[in-house]
């Protein structure tokens, strides 16, 4: 059972934000959980003569040890009483993990390393009837994605939806989850090599976080400049431990428009280099492929000149001496 997440007392500091706190929510047993899945079917490929990329196993770890810092440690506690530390969880969690996991290729792994009979068999065939599913395919499309990143700052912090949430029993819970499932949302179709129901051109991944880059600062420095508290349910715990909100939440705009652009800002150097690594591949692919069968297109400009040619001697042809040297 889940026990309620007590408010600190103390002042905060780096012994507080890393004292451990694992069972406060059940999102770091969660985390562990799909880190020893992981490693489980990395294992049962490699078993089976089956090789699986080491930097894949990397990243994704790295998500699951991420998730288990910001959920399992003293920053949870904190991240009930102090916008500014709720602030750093929601950027970790829907800019930074989402990310790392999704670059590990979960969904390929599932595919490869599940047995074909008995239990394997039903996983299989769900995972394949979720990703032939038309409802897949809208959750990964940019007018549903985008919206969504739109609700989760400018929705939960200037338009007062944060509050009555946070207020409800598991209100903090609830957001965290949302924060992941949003963050996993984004990111898919921009980064997963994952079998997908929908395929997004470079060109609309890099429009997609480029967009995110400058909504996100505009958020930032919105939030650092207001002159009045968005979320009044930090208020009084951000007071007892002997901080002003106003400062804190000033704060908390500052780590949206530096540290949240920070993932953001990599994850655009890494597009424009997959994307050029792409064009790349398929020009070294496409002069293979001409120096084996030839270029028709080539071939039919080649042609076109050639003919252009043949009518020019022809026409000369038909003219007489005197026509053609005047």
């Amino acid at each position: 059972m889940i026990r309620d997440l007590s408010v600190p007392q103390e002042p905060p500091g780096f012994p507080e934000f890393l004292s451990p706190q694992f069972f406060d929510s059940p999102i770091p047993t969660v985390a562990l959980g799909l880190a020893v899945l992981y490693l489980a079917g990395a294992i049962r490929l490699a078993a089976s003569g089956r090789s699986w990329p080491i930097g894949r196993t990397i990243v994704f770890l790295l998500g699951c040890i991420v998730t288990i810092l910001v959920t399992g440690t003293g920053v949870e506690r904190y991240g009930t009483a102090m916008v500014s530390v709720f602030m750093f969880q929601q950027l970790t969690l829907m800019m930074l993990v989402p990310p790392l996991l999704v670059l590990g290729s979960p969904g390929t792994l599932l595919l490869r390393a599940t047995p074909h009979r008995g239990p394997g068999r039903v996983i299989l065939r769900l995972a394949l009837a979720a990703l032939r599913n038309r409802a897949a395919m809208w959750l990964v499309h940019p007018a549903v994605t985008v919206p969504l990143f739109l609700l989760a700052f400018y929705g939960l912090y200037l338009a007062g939806l944060a509050d009555p949430i946070l207020r409800l029993p598991f209100g903090h819970l609830v957001l965290e989850l949302g924060f992941l499932m949003f963050g996993v949302m984004f990111s898919l179709p921009i980064l997963s090599n994952d079998p997908l129901p929908v395929r997004m051109s470079y060109p609309a991944r890099v429009i997609d976080v480029t967009a995110g880059i400058a909504l996100h600062a505009f958020f930032g420095v919105f939030l650092m400049t207001s002159p009045t508290v968005f979320l009044e349910t930090f208020t009084q715990p951000t007071m007892a431990l002997g901080l002003d909100p106003l400062r804190d939440q000033e704060f908390a705009g500052g780590l949206a428009w530096s540290y949240g652009e920070g993932p953001n800002a990599l994850l655009l150097v890494y597009l424009l280099h997959r994307w050029f690594r792409d064009d790349t591949s398929k020009a070294r692919a496409a002069d293979r492929r001409a120096d084996k069968f030839g270029d028709p297109d080539l071939d039919s400009y080649n042609d076109y000149l050639r003919s252009l040619r043949d009518y020019r001697g022809q026409a000369d042809g038909h003219q007489s001496p005197d026509e053609r040297n005047p």
